[in-house]
């Protein structure tokens, strides 16, 4: 049979989802329209989608619309005496509701299946299969104790949740590609870093010469981002500490900490290691290993030479590691410029020897098209047992997503000693 002309896009832009069957749910929310988007993105990244659509949701936005984008029939009734929403439980891998309305919240955690929406997802619950929910609302509806109790109910049910982006008045559709990004590792991996705690460093650090110059270098802190929100994903609760991004948004961390430079990040670490107790480590900070002796309290004039005496600054991975629990898993990165993958791999494992850390992350920087400020790595894992992964060249979320991998199998060893 013959694809409908719409799922010639599934797999345009990635492989990712490919096979993966997810059954999206919509209802009555005024950002019912950007679901359109969300459908057709899973479907760029493999999946094949079929949406449900609560009555109400029809008021905003027609079926056909949505029967146009997928390429399959769409559900808006409560499936009178058909037995669709078992069909659809049984044949499909997942279920996202993108919108999810505080009247659905409240009732899919009560189990009041009156809509398709709730009918389908109860079906996809009791089946055991992976639930999502994205919030859309007005902002004083998503904050009532009773939407966050039903909030609370669901993840204790096993349901994931996106959440929303918290602007002005409202509780608004997240970002579509982050969106997608949390469907694929919910969809992947599940949530296996569930219980699991993490803090993540993440951008460069600047040491300042005098009021306006400093000394940094060129890490825009994405790949750090990724890692932080890769383990979001799989349920893992993230304290993030960043030095200057340049990236505007990032996702809703447990904590997020912004420092300058590298002896404010030496101090945050430490105090999120007493506070928060991490499980996993993971330092893909690239802070500055310079800093001049004496910082000029007015700008230099610029008419003479400058002759700058720089002194080190504080190694925060040893510190790190002369605090940290036994059983913590210590991540590092080594960004180095080098001419083989053999050099990369022999100044990893001197890291590792000298600082005595689970594994560590190598990519060569002197590459334009991966590292610094690119979408894209390309990184050799090399573990503190001798074992070595190299992950070619991925966008920046697909490498994050093999890093936690790799930090779900050193946790599993670390159990077994």
């Amino acid at each position: 049979m013959e694809k409908h002309p719409s799922q010639k896009i599934i797999g345009e832009i990635s492989k990712e989802l490919e096979g993966k069957k997810i059954v999206l749910g919509v209802t009555s929310s005024v950002s019912a329209y950007k679901s359109i988007d969300l459908a057709r993105t899973l479907m760029k990244n493999g999946a094949e989608v079929t949406v449900v659509m609560s009555s109400e949701a029809t008021r905003f936005i027609s079926p056909l619309m949505f029967e146009w984008a997928t390429g399959n029939k769409v559900y808006y009734e409560k499936f009178g005496g058909e037995t669709g929403h078992i069909s659809l439980s049984e044949e499909y891998d997942a279920m996202v509701i993108a919108p999810a309305t505080a009247n659905t919240i409240t009732k899919l955690s009560f189990g009041i299946a009156d809509s398709a929406v709730t009918l389908a997802a109860l079906s996809f619950l009791g089946a055991k299969k992976p639930v999502m929910v994205v919030p859309a609302m007005h902002i004083q509806l998503y904050r009532a104790p009773q939407v966050q109790q039903a909030i609370n109910k669901l993840k204790e049910y096993g349901v994931s949740l996106h959440e929303p982006i918290l602007e002005r008045d409202k509780a608004k559709f997240p970002d579509l590609n982050e969106l997608e990004w949390h469907i694929e590792s919910f969809l992947l991996r599940g949530n296996d870093m569930n219980g699991i705690k993490f803090l993540v460093t993440a951008g460069p650090t600047r040491e300042f010469i005098d009021t306006v110059r400093f000394i940094s270098n060129p890490s825009s802190g994405k790949m750090g981002i990724a890692i932080a929100s890769e383990a979001l994903y799989r349920g893992g609760k993230v304290s993030f500490i960043h030095g200057p991004l340049s990236v505007e948004k990032i996702p809703s961390f447990h904590s997020t900490i912004s420092v300058i430079s590298t002896d404010e990040m030496l101090n945050s670490v430490i105090s999120e290691m007493k506070m928060f107790d991490p499980d996993v480590i993971i330092m893909s900070a690239a802070p500055s290993d310079f800093k001049p002796i004496q910082t000029q309290t007015k700008k230099i004039s610029s008419d003479k030479p400058l002759t700058l005496s720089l002194e080190p600054t504080p190694k925060i991975l040893k510190e790190i590691v002369s605090r940290k629990r036994e059983s913590s898993v210590v991540i590092s990165f080594a960004a180095d410029t080098v001419d083989s993958d053999e050099e990369l791999i022999k100044k990893a494992t001197e890291k590792i020897e000298k600082y005595r850390v689970d594994a560590v992350v190598a990519n060569n920087v002197s590459r334009k098209d991966i590292g610094f400020s690119s979408d894209f790595n390309e990184v050799i894992i090399v573990k503190n047992d001798g074992e070595i992964e190299k992950i070619p060249r991925s966008e920046k979320k697909i490498v994050a997503r093999k890093l936690i991998d790799v930090v779900g199998e050193i946790i599993e060893k670390k159990r077994r000693r």
